[in-house]
């Protein structure tokens, strides 16, 4: 909620028409775009984001100068943003930077995609879709603005992206654990290994790969592994357990499957906004 908010002020700010485009308007034409506009932005800053979207519309068409267009364009997709039309929204937004790829708004309409991406991640078990958008959307942003205002945030986000990606190749690999499928587990394993190995998952990972080989009979491969979560982790529980196989008698035990609650990165969600 705190983001919405400081996103709702920091719109009201950047797109309030100033004294120089008032000078402009002429009160005698009909279905003028700076008074579509001027109604749109009252609306918008009482909330009333349904007839903001309306008017800036309205304004867009009206407006003959590209660049008073594009910043109606783009106040529309603030407007929709505020009551939830996030799928109206993308379209609108992607609309703004394929009409106007030039326009100086275009960074505000690339972070917004990448929150309205961001905000539709329920529960990854359920769709990875929404993550993948994402996690796209954020390292497009960063690639292009890297020194923005908004690159700290969109760091932010992208590292907790990660975590879940990585967080949903866990719960798959445990998933083929407990049906003793060790290959396909093998390679969820290794996805985290290979491209989530910064997240806090690693270490389970790393453990999982020590244990499956370990079972399997293939000791050098389970070694290999315990080295790896023991130089880098030593200090981790998870070490201690993979020290721990490899020392005495052991058998893998089952996983259970989790009784799915809500996603983990919904929570994260609702704590930040």
């Amino acid at each position: 909620m705190l983001l919405r908010l400081s996103l709702i002020f920091l719109v009201i700010i950047l797109f309030s028409c100033n004294k120089k485009t008032e000078t402009i308007y002429n009160p005698t034409e009909e279905k003028n775009p700076y008074s579509l506009y001027k109604e749109g932005l009252d609306a918008f800053e009482k909330n009333d984001y349904f007839y903001a979207n309306k008017k800036f519309s309205e304004a867009e068409l009206n407006f003959k100068i590209v660049e008073l267009a594009a910043k109606s364009s783009i106040m529309a997709s603030f407007s929709l943003y505020g009551i939830n039309f996030y799928s109206e929204a993308e379209e609108n937004l992607k609309r703004f930077l394929k009409s106007y790829p030039a326009d100086k708004h275009a960074i505000y309409a690339n972070y917004l995609l990448a929150i309205i991406y961001y905000e539709q991640i329920e529960d990854e078990r359920k769709d990875i879709k929404p993550l993948a958008k994402a996690s796209e959307q954020i390292s497009f942003f960063l690639q292009k603005y890297p020194k923005s205002d908004y690159a700290l945030d969109l760091r932010f986000k992208r590292d907790l992206i990660q975590n879940q990606l990585a967080a949903k190749e866990l719960y798959i690999a445990k998933y083929y654990i407990s049906l003793q499928k060790w290959v396909p587990a093998i390679n969820r394993l290794k996805i985290i290994v290979k491209e989530f190995n910064k997240t806090v998952f690693i270490e389970e990972a790393l453990h999982r790969l020590v244990e499956i080989h370990y079972h399997l009979g293939l000791e050098d491969e389970a070694k290999k592994y315990a080295n790896i979560l023991g130089y880098n982790y030593n200090s981790s529980m998870w070490f201690e357990k993979s020290y721990k196989i490899l020392n005495k008698e052991y058998q893998i035990k089952k996983v259970k499957k989790e009784k799915k609650d809500k996603g983990f990165f919904k929570e994260i969600i609702e704590m930040i906004k």
